[in-house]
């Protein structure tokens, strides 16, 4: 007996087949993202001096790039086709082309470089230098050094105001503020702050910072207007990460010795709101067109969602043993979050993560870990 070939049935299986990948090409494609575009995510490897270049839709490594001892403050450039870093160990600016994934400049700043930060236009990149306790702009088109200025002792991080015209530097050894002219670099005032002053955050309208303190409980408020210090507001645990609400009008602070996250009315200088969140909550990234934190907890190993306007606390997403930095693509598609013990980046879909409201219905796993060097912390994602 012959077995007839059904050429419908065929038909019709391979037209499921085609439709059945074009879904998952769609699930794997962010949804801002063109077919002539490329997302790439790039990890740096404190431990072997490495950057890891993942393509996020193929979601797997292209290269490793070695980038120099302690590399740090890993930023895409505005508008060129780059990946800027710092090797603070080695004293260098360095320049990654992300079409060829080469180092096409290395740029001496001096002695333990950890941070950088652009100008809104892209044109200048803003070093501070703890070393010799400078700061240093560099022209972004000629790659070269263009001004230098000074600051307190041990100048941390270097912050470029929204308006373009001030870089606010934190000076950890002398609990200060210092505030440079962006053009000059000159000295324009010193505003005092609680101990061993970090991370710095700017208003959109540039009327206010916020300053978090590494060995305090304290975040203290700056009036960039007036330049004083407004408060020194104590938080109940130390700061670990800071998120800005798009708008400004409240600022999220994750605190792992108050195992939770602290809300700040940026209007009124208080705290609003504190919610429970788990034993170490550190980095935390923002998604603005679902308003969810994504808050990443490095000793529960999963990263919590939360709804801000509700104040809801979703389920955790497992990402690894101890999640650190995190990072949102363009349009909050994808959360990425890179492990320091298991040396891998977990990409996580956001929006399979709640069909109801945002954040707080059943989470998956991550849609994939990638391994990258040893002891990633710090991520920058590009598009070009």
């Amino acid at each position: 007996m012959k077995l007839r070939f059904n050429y419908r049935l065929v038909f019709l299986l391979l037209i499921l087949a085609v439709l059945a990948i074009r879904e998952v090409a769609l699930e794997l494609r962010p949804s801002f993202l063109r077919p002539d575009l490329h997302l790439f995510a790039y990890v740096g490897n404190t431990a072997d001096g490495t950057v890891s270049a993942i393509d996020l839709v193929k979601l797997s490594p292209v290269a490793t790039i070695l980038v120099g001892p302690g590399p740090s403050g890993l930023r895409p450039h505005p508008t060129r086709p780059e990946i800027w870093g710092l090797s603070s160990v080695g004293g260098y600016a360095w320049i990654l082309d992300v079409r060829s994934n080469q180092i096409v400049a290395r740029i001496p700043v001096g002695a333990a470089p950890y941070a950088l930060d652009f100008s809104p236009d892209g044109r200048r990149a803003y070093v501070a230098v703890s070393g010799p306790g400078t700061v240093l702009a560099i022209d972004t088109g000629s790659r070269q050094i263009v001004a230098r200025g000074r600051a307190g002792r041990r100048p941390w991080i270097a912050r470029v105001a929204p308006n373009g015209k001030t870089v606010l530097v934190s000076n950890r050894d002398d609990a200060t503020i210092s505030l440079l002219d962006a053009s000059t670099l000159a000295p324009l005032g010193v505003i005092p702050t609680a101990p061993d002053p970090e991370q710095i955050v700017i208003l959109p309208d540039n009327s206010k910072a916020f300053v978090t303190s590494g060995s305090s409980d304290q975040i203290s408020v700056l009036d960039l207007k007036r330049e004083v210090l407004l408060t020194n507001l104590a938080l109940g645990g130390t700061p670990s990460d800071l998120a800005l609400k798009p708008d400004g009008g409240e600022l999220y602070i994750s605190s792992s010795s108050a195992h939770g996250l602290l809300i700040v009315n940026t209007g009124t200088n208080e705290v609003g709101d504190f919610l429970l969140l788990g034993m170490s909550p550190t980095s935390a990234a923002f998604a603005a067109a679902t308003e969810t934190l994504y808050v990443s907890d490095s000793a529960a190993g999963h990263v919590v969602p939360v709804a801000v306007e509700t104040r809801q606390v979703g389920r955790p997403i497992q990402v690894g043993q101890s999640p650190a930095t995190s990072r949102l693509t363009p349009g909050g598609d994808i959360l990425l979050v890179v492990d320091t013990s298991s040396n891998d980046l977990a990409v996580v879909r956001t929006k399979t993560i709640a069909t109801g409201q945002p954040g707080l219905s059943p989470p998956r796993p991550p849609t994939a870990l990638i391994p990258v060097g040893a002891q990633p912390r710090d991520l920058a994602i590009k598009v070009f």
